[in-house]
């Protein structure tokens, strides 16, 4: 515990110092005392540092005190400092509060000198948001004022504020004070997104100049005064219920309809891969439209689904370029690299590194794409069940189950050509159920679309361009140039894209099917932009229907759950599913793709295709088994942290990969010596920009690809080496032979 200043009946004190229970013994520790001595303040602690705010030097003091002071807990030695004063009246006794990266402070009574020579109250209902190195900001003023009361952050995005006295016994002579009502017993949750107010409990009696504590997974209230000049002994514990929305019977039965329209695509798919061609490429006879259609459904995940509206709804549209930058790279991808998998005849990606390199390279791309791809099956089948689960009443294991089972048995039976399919299918239901559920969110709003757009205009919603030259921040020339290069990555490294280049009948075909892809992105993640600023706009509207225990990334799926008729909520939650079983399948596919080809028929030539395809199809059963039960893990266990890390360094060859295509495709001279010292200088600089610089993640891709063609190519110059089998060739001279 941390005490800082206060008073005893005669004097406020400066003194700052820690207590902490050492072995059963009270242990008391000095921190660098207040600039001045101080009583009836806000104080908080904001990462690691403890800002105060407000109060009184004496107890005879007419005014109040708006000075904001910090301390460093990290830094003590150095004292405390002084920040930019709250620019309005200086106050006592106000809410202060930290949450969502900023420190809030609202209400509080200035004080005025009385005409007796005594200081009066003039309760104030403003309020202040504070970002440290940002200055303050003014917000919208409260319902009524809630002087003295308590605050604890709940969740990502609320803060609840117990009691508090509103000033409507004010009047009260001292006299009367045991016939005082007492301060209010509402509990209020303050939205630090859409900035509203909202009752959300009450308690059993008042309580005010006191701190609430977050203890065991409860909030705790230790004491405090019920009225003036009178505590109470209780202490209050309580726990914010977690948040359940509805699922009816007709939802499960659409969902389920869903499902088994799924399954027999599968099964009935099964007849057509009877062959790893087949398997692999669905016999290169696949429409160029379900192709596109079927890349553009593995790159939109369940993810995409919930944290693109989240995203929106949370901030603005800077992010929309992101995805605009997938048609401006089709172009590039067509031109420059689709010749080259295309002609020269390849089941994966990575036996053009082969042909143009060596071996080494080849199962070095392979296995990276392999182990990142077999991690990331847990994820996506993770998060959209703890989605689900957390706001929707869905159980997790169910979720994570049927998803992984279904999933497994009909990529497992109908190979790509199942995945494709079921891909179409899975783009029409996501893309159906955001539809749906962006017109009820409109259509929740009185005053319908025009009002939608007033508002989110008004509160910023809109807002796409930071025009600055600052690395550290989304300014647009790093949104734009960062992902222009990090769309480099899954459209020319990632198997489980570039197989669907392979499964139409040609390249002009193939070509075809990333233009369908390219031309979709854009417009349909304006809609996925849209639900974010209409979920905005609803919860504007109707603050009291957002529970204070919905994470940010899940606010969409609890819409879905909470608000959605039944039978819609199914329709949307099958959107959900297909988004997360596209992703997985392809997954799955492209990673029995990869092992079987580049390492299994590299390594042991002359296997039959009997125990070729046998293989392919164990190898998918293991992967499902793998992904599933590890996202079972993954709910049961605290392994997130963990799992995250792992991916994070694997993502750090992803760039290179791609740098190592760019220099087998541009370049003559680079080899396969040279292709390998530049990824892994690559992942070590990408390594050290994250670990000792604040260099904004989106540039992390470009970095690594431009560092591993640069050192690649180099090293290439200075160590000799043995040409490759199409050193030298252009596409234009390259053959359908190779």
């Amino acid at each position: 515990v941390i005490v800082l200043g206060g008073s005893d009946g005669n004097r406020h004190y400066a003194d700052v110092f820690k207590l902490r229970y050492v072995r059963g013994q009270l242990e008391q520790v000095f921190l660098p005392s207040l600039p001045q001595p101080r009583a009836n303040f806000g104080a908080i602690i904001l990462g690691r540092t403890i800002y105060v705010t407000g109060g009184q030097k004496t107890p005879t003091a007419m005014v109040a005190d708006g000075t904001l002071w910090a301390l460093d807990l990290d830094r003590s030695d150095k004292g405390w400092v002084q920040l930019e004063p709250l620019p309005g009246p200086a106050r006592i006794l106000p809410v202060f509060a930290a949450q969502d990266r900023a420190l809030w402070l609202f209400s509080g009574a200035e004080l005025i000198p009385g005409a007796n020579g005594q200081p009066e109250r003039r309760y104030l209902r403003d309020g202040w948001r504070y970002q440290p190195g940002q200055g303050w900001t003014a917000l919208v003023d409260l319902p009524r004022a809630i002087v003295a009361a308590s605050a604890r952050p709940q969740g990502q995005n609320h803060l609840l504020v117990f009691s508090g006295d509103d000033g409507s016994a004010v009047t009260q002579l001292p006299a009367q004070l045991e016939a005082h009502p007492g301060f209010s017993t509402d509990v209020m949750a303050y939205h630090t997104i859409t900035r509203t107010w909202v009752r959300v409990g009450q308690l059993p009696h008042s309580l005010v100049t006191t701190a609430a504590v977050t203890w065991q997974g409860t909030i705790v209230l230790p004491g405090g005064e019920d009225r003036p000049g009178h505590r109470r002994a209780e202490v209050l514990s309580f726990a914010v219920e977690s948040p359940r929305g509805g699922f009816d019977r007709l939802d499960y039965a659409v969902l389920g309809l869903y499902l088994l329209a799924m399954l027999l695509i599968g099964i009935y798919l099964t007849r057509k891969s009877r062959t790893t061609e087949d398997f692999f490429l669905g016999g290169r006879g696949v429409p160029w439209w379900a192709a596109g259609l079927s890349i553009y459904g593995t790159q939109l995940s369940a993810l995409t689904y919930l944290a693109v509206p989240a995203k929106t709804f949370a901030e603005d549209l800077t992010y929309v370029l992101v995805n605009l930058c997938i048609p401006l790279m089709a172009p590039v991808v067509i031109k420059f690299y689709l010749p080259f998998f295309r002609r020269l005849n390849v089941t994966t990606a990575y036996e053009y590194l082969e042909a143009r390199f060596n071996v080494a390279v080849r199962c070095f791309g392979s296995a990276s794409f392999i182990i990142l791809q077999a991690g990331r099956l847990a994820i996506v089948l993770f998060l959209p069940s703890l989605a689900l689960s957390a706001v929707g009443g869905l159980n997790i294991y169910f979720c994570i189950l049927v998803m992984g089972v279904l999933t497994t048995i009909y990529t497992m039976e109908g190979g790509i050509t199942a995945v494709v399919w079921t891909d179409v299918v899975q783009v029409f239901v996501l893309l159906g159920g955001a539809l749906v559920a962006l017109w009820l969110l409109v259509q929740g709003v009185e005053g319908g679309l025009p009002q939608v757009i007033m508002e989110g205009r008004a509160a910023g919603k809109f807002h796409m361009f930071n025009w600055t030259w600052d690395a550290t921040t989304t300014s647009v020339w790093v949104v734009l140039i960062g992902n222009l290069m990090a769309q480099l990555v899954p459209y020319t490294t990632d198997q489980s894209v570039i197989q669907k280049y392979l499964t139409t009948s040609d390249e002009r075909r193939a070509a075809r099917g990333i233009w369908l892809n390219g031309a979709m992105s854009a417009p349909t993640i304006l809609i996925f932009f849209g639900v974010g600023i209409a979920l905005y706009v609803y919860y504007l509207h109707h603050p009291a229907e957002l529970h204070p225990g919905v994470p940010t990334d899940a606010t969409f799926a609890w819409f879905i759950a909470d608000r959605l008729p039944a039978g819609v909520a199914g329709l949307v939650v099958a959107g959900l599913f297909a988004a997360a079983m596209s992703t997985l399948s392809s997954s799955m596919n492209s990673i029995a793709t990869a092992v079987v080809t580049d390492f299994y028929v590299r390594f042991t030539p002359g296997t039959s295709e009997d125990m070729r395809m046998r293989l392919a199809r164990r190898l998918t059963l293991l992967m499902g088994v793998i992904g599933t039960v590890a996202a079972l893990l993954m709910a049961t266990w605290e392994i997130r942290s963990a799992w995250d890390l792992f991916l994070q360094i694997l993502g750090l060859f992803g760039g290179g990969l791609a740098g190592v295509f760019a220099l087998g495709i541009f370049t003559r001279r680079a080899h396969g010596t040279g292709a390998l010292i530049g990824v892994m200088a690559s992942a070590g600089l990408l390594w050290s920009v994250q670990r000792y610089s604040h260099l904004h993640f989106f540039l992390y891709a470009g970095l690594g690809t431009v560092s591993c063609f640069i050192v690649g190519y180099l090293a290439s110059l200075v160590l000799p080496a043995k040409p490759s089998k199409i050193e030298g060739l252009t596409i234009h001279t390259l053959n359908r032979t190779g």
